[in-house]
Parts: structure tokens; C-alpha cells; sequence
């Protein structure tokens, strides 16, 4: 019965973590590194043929994004996750893999300009299309029975659409542990989805720490905010261009922005959703609204009112109408993906109105280290879009507080919601200094086990005791260009398949299994050269 931790550990992205219990081996998450991070992901120490599930705490890609790669690898067990993140997962993980395919054709014109090694992909659309059979959907509450021992639930978490902690129930002969995995904890107070739920007993928990060190200074005025930001704006003549991430954040501000002209606080403008996979991830709220949206939301509905649109809202999908945005001369706000401005439509609009002071850029998310959304963040005064060098002279503004994770206290106050202090609480999910200050507060101040581990630590979950303390050095994180897998890599992975597949048939009729060692007999003459 042990635990490894293999990625967000002491810093935000990547987050997985692996159990070996009841004799199956489960992944919680299997997310993609975003940003510039310090330390290398752990290695998942089993063939990815041997993990039997994996339990999926949200949709966002640092916590599903590798799930395409996993199954390349050879995964072929079962994905445990509620059904609004099955829902958000059929989008995401589809345009995750078509920014993978789009980035290596882009490198491998380079390659054969200069005679380079191939550029093969993470994974390609089927990879993602074909791991998205193995999701089962799960309703939020039911306690679920995976195998002989194994139990799960997923309770609402207040982050994201379908977001859930987990909890994990292992029997193992005569020891029975619970395992909690908090997967990202919301805000308090949000537009549209419910605040966190709480969990009342486990024996250790996994949480996470993003904002471990600050306030978010409570519950802003974010309708009386926008106003301002805008009404400046609009009066210098310029456009509010808001990097937004496509799934959660999108359709908060579209919340908050219906308000606005629901109540005539400003003078009629235009907004663009110009991104694909927010108008669709918007359609998958809408969809989910029974058993997600909370008390206010779903008091707008029964009267009729779709609570994140409004007329006159116009939404781009095709390319030409999203290039016909900048050429329209009237002030307006434009929202477009990605969240932290390194991917998608939103470095074109960045190209087109970050020289223009009278502009505004407007953040609203979490910036990763590394990322283009954090260096503007931080006072560039120059950066680079599409090999072209460009001044940065509009304003840069930060809607403080618009945050889908909880603050220091929202954090405080959902560990605390424990009825008997677990045996041990890990800290993950924060930059390093985040990870050491909660930790501390947790230790210092609450009473709490608590450790703050490195990656590769793993930790016996009967005793208690740890086995490995993992690297506290730290490396830099391998990039999406290590991970990516050469086609003989992915002929590796197949062969460590076939080998678990092979002892899957142990016991087997003799005839069948005579049937099946012809056939790789077979197979093997065909390619032995």
C-alpha cells in the first residue's frame, strides 16, 4: 500500500500521483506541464499497460493533458471522473491534440529546411479520440467499487465544471486506509458552480497549495471592477483584450458581462468569444447546469435567463472571421484562449493591440512561470509574437481575486472542515516557496503531519513511514520536445504491452494460447530483418 508522487510537487503543473494498493495500480491525474517549470516530472515507475485506472479530478490539461500519451504508451484501463468532466475532456483533450500535431508540422517544415531529426508529436487526434472511450462518467456522491478493497468518490470541489476531490477507500487484509486527494479546492463565492464541499475523515490527505501564501482580499465587486477597466478603456478609444482560459473562466466573465448590460452600467459595446473550444466548452456548462450550477445561477434559469449569454454576443469560430476582429476599428472586448497567451488565437490579438496604449490587456487567471501571460504580467516591455519583435504600450491590468482556486484561507478552511486531524497531510500543487510556506503554517500554527514532498517521494500509506524521500534537487522540466516519443520509442511501448498482455493469458485454454503465440510468432517473422 504505497503512494509516489510524480508531478506537482513543489510546483503547480503536471500534477499525478500513483498508488499501488489492493494489487492494482492507480494513477490520480495524469496532467501536462504548462510553463517554464524547475523540477522533472517523475517517470510513472510501471509500463503504462499495467495501470488499471485512472481517477481523473478535472478537465484542465495540467491534470488530464498526458492522458493521450498514457494510452500511446499502452494504457488501456478504465478513467474514473465525473460527467461534466467526461464532457469537457471530449474538447479539450481534442484541441490539446491538434496544438501538438499543428506544433510538429510547424517544426518539421524547419527540420527539412535544415536537415534535422523528425519532430514526432506527443500524440495525435487519434490517440486522443481513441482514450476518450476508456472515460467512465461517475455522478457526484456515489461511492463507487473499483476492484476487491478499492472504493472511490468524487465530491465537489468548487474549481471547474465537474471538479472533485477524491476520496479512495484501500482494504488490504486486515489494514484499511482512506486517501484523500483534493485536486484543485475552488474559490468561494464564484458565478455559476457551487462552493467546495467539505470531507470529514481521512487517514492522509493530498492538497493542493497554489495560494497557500496570499488573500485574495476577499470577494471583489467584479461587475464594478470590469466597468472601470472597461469604461477607461472604451474612452481612450481602445479594446479590452482578455486572455481567458476557454473552459471556467470564459463563461464567468460572460457571467459577469451579461450583468453589465443587463443593468445598462455601461453604454452598449461588443464582445467577441473568439475561441472554438470556449463557445463549445460554453455549451457544455449550459448542458450541466442541473446538478453543477448553484443557488443564483439556477434561479436565472427558472426564469428563463441563460445566466453567460446575452444578446448581441458574437462568437467567432472560423479563422477569417476571427482575422475580421482586428479590422473592425470600434472599441469592444475580446476574449480569446489560451489563459496564459502561449497557445491559440490570443497571441493574434495580442499582435494586433499590445503596441497600442490606448488598449488594455486584461488578466485574469493564474500565469505559470515561463509563461507569455507572466512575463507581461511582470513588466515586459518588449516581447515576441510570431518571430516579430513587439513594444508592449498598452495597459497591462489584473482582475485581483478572479481566481478559480482557493486563497490561504479558502485552503485553511477546507483542511480544517476535517473532523480528526488526518495522519498526515501532503502539500502539493504550489511553487516551491508556496510548498515550504503551507506546509510550515499547516505545521506551525494548525497542528498538522504535514510535508510538503519532492517528486518521487513514496510513502508506505500502512505505516506511514516514508520509503523514499525523492529529488530535492531541482532540474529543469523536461520539455513537451523530451517527452515527445520517436516512432521506435512508441514500438518500445507496444512490445512492454504485449508482454502485459501476455500474462493477462496466463491460464488460458492451451488452445487459445497456442492460437495467440502463432500469431505474434507470425508477426515477428514478418518483421525480423
Amino acid at each position: 500500500m504505497k503512494i509516489t508522487f510524480l508531478g506537482a510537487d513543489h510546483e503547480v503543473t503536471g500534477s499525478c500521483h500513483y498508488l499501488n494498493v489492493c494489487g492494482k495500480n492507480v494513477l490520480i491525474d495524469c496532467g501536462m506541464e504548462q510553463g517554464e517549470g524547475k523540477i522533472e516530472n517523475q517517470e510513472i515507475p510501471v509500463n503504462a499497460a499495467e495501470i488499471d485506472y485512472v481517477l481523473l479530478t478535472h478537465a484542465h490539461i495540467d491534470h488530464s493533458g498526458l492522458l493521450p500519451l498514457l494510452y500511446v504508451q499502452g494504457f488501456r484501463g478504465k478513467i474514473y471522473t465525473t460527467y461534466p468532466t467526461v464532457d469537457l475532456c471530449n474538447i479539450l483533450l481534442k484541441d490539446s491534440a491538434h496544438i501538438q500535431m499543428f506544433e510538429a508540422e510547424w517544426r518539421n517544415r524547419k527540420a527539412k529546411r535544415s536537415n534535422q531529426k523528425e519532430f514526432v508529436p506527443l500524440y495525435d487526434m487519434k490517440a486522443a479520440e481513441e482514450v476518450l472511450a476508456l472515460f467512465v462518467g461517475c455522478n457526484y456522491e456515489d461511492k463507487i467499487q473499483l476492484s476487491e478493497g478499492l472504493e472511490v468518490r468524487f465530491t465537489d470541489v468548487g474549481h471547474l465544471l465537474g471538479s472533485a476531490s477524491i476520496e479512495v477507500w484501500a482494504k488490504e487484509e486486515n489494514t484499511q486506509k482512506k486517501i484523500v486527494f483534493s485536486g484543485d479546492i475552488g474559490n468561494v463565492n464564484k458565478p455559476l458552480i457551487k462552493n467546495p464541499k467539505f470531507i470529514k475523515e481521512a487517514d492522509y490527505v493530498i492538497m493542493e497549495s497554489t495560494y497557500g501564501d496570499r488573500s485574495h482580499g476577499g470577494s471583489p465587486d467584479y461587475v464594478a471592477e470590469l466597468v472601470k477597466i472597461f469604461k477607461r478603456t472604451f474612452e481612450r478609444g481602445g479594446n479590452v483584450v482578455i486572455p481567458s482560459f476557454a473552459v471556467g473562466r470564459t463563461q464567468e466573465l460572460l457571467y459577469f458581462i451579461r450583468k453589465i448590460k443587463q443593468d445598462k452600467l455601461l453604454n452598449d459595446f461588443d464582445v467577441y468569444v473568439d475561441s472554438p473550444l470556449a463557445i463549445e466548452a460554453t455549451s457544455i456548462y449550459s448542458k450541466n447546469y442541473a446538478n453543477c450550477f448553484d443557488e443564483e445561477a439556477m434561479e436565472l434559469i427558472n426564469k428563463g435567463i441563460n445566466p453567460i449569454s446575452f444578446l448581441g454576443l458574437k462568437l467567432s469560430v472560423d479563422s477569417s472571421e476571427s482575422k475580421a476582429i482586428n479590422f473592425d476599428n470600434s472599441p469592444k472586448v475580446i476574449i480569446s484562449a489560451s489563459g496564459m497567451c502561449d497557445a491559440g488565437r490570443i497571441k493574434h490579438h495580442l499582435k494586433h493591440n499590445l503596441w497600442r496604449p490606448e488598449c488594455t490587456v486584461l488578466f485574469v487567471g493564474y500565469q505559470a512561470n515561463g509563461s507569455l501571460g507572466r512575463r507581461l504580467v511582470e513588466g515586459a516591455k518588449e516581447v515576441k509574437l510570431f518571430g516579430e519583435p513587439i513594444q508592449v504600450k498598452a495597459e497591462i491590468a489584473e482582475l485581483h481575486g478572479f481566481s478559480g482556486h482557493a486563497d490561504k484561507e479558502g485552503l485553511l478552511h477546507w483542511i480544517n472542515a476535517f473532523e480528526k486531524k488526518p495522519k498526515k497531510v501532503f502539500v502539493v500543487h504550489g511553487e516551491d516557496t508556496v510548498c515550504e510556506q503551507f506546509t510550515a503554517c499547516l505545521k506551525e500554527e494548525y497542528g498538522f503531519d504535514a510535508i510538503a514532498p519532492f517528486t518521487g517521494a513514496c510513502y508506505d500509506l500502512a505505516t506511514g513511514e516514508c520509503i523514499d524521500e525523492g529529488n530535492k534537487e531541482q532540474k529543469n522540466a523536461s520539455s513537451l520536445e523530451k517527452k515527445s516519443q520517436g516512432m521506435f520509442e512508441r514500438l518500445v511501448a507496444a512490445g512492454k504491452r504485449l508482454l502485459v498482455v501476455i500474462n493477462h493469458n496466463e491460464g488460458d485454454v492451451n488452445k487459445d494460447m497456442e492460437k495467440f503465440a502463432d500469431q505474434i510468432n507470425s508477426l515477428s517473422d514478418k518483421w525480423d530483418r
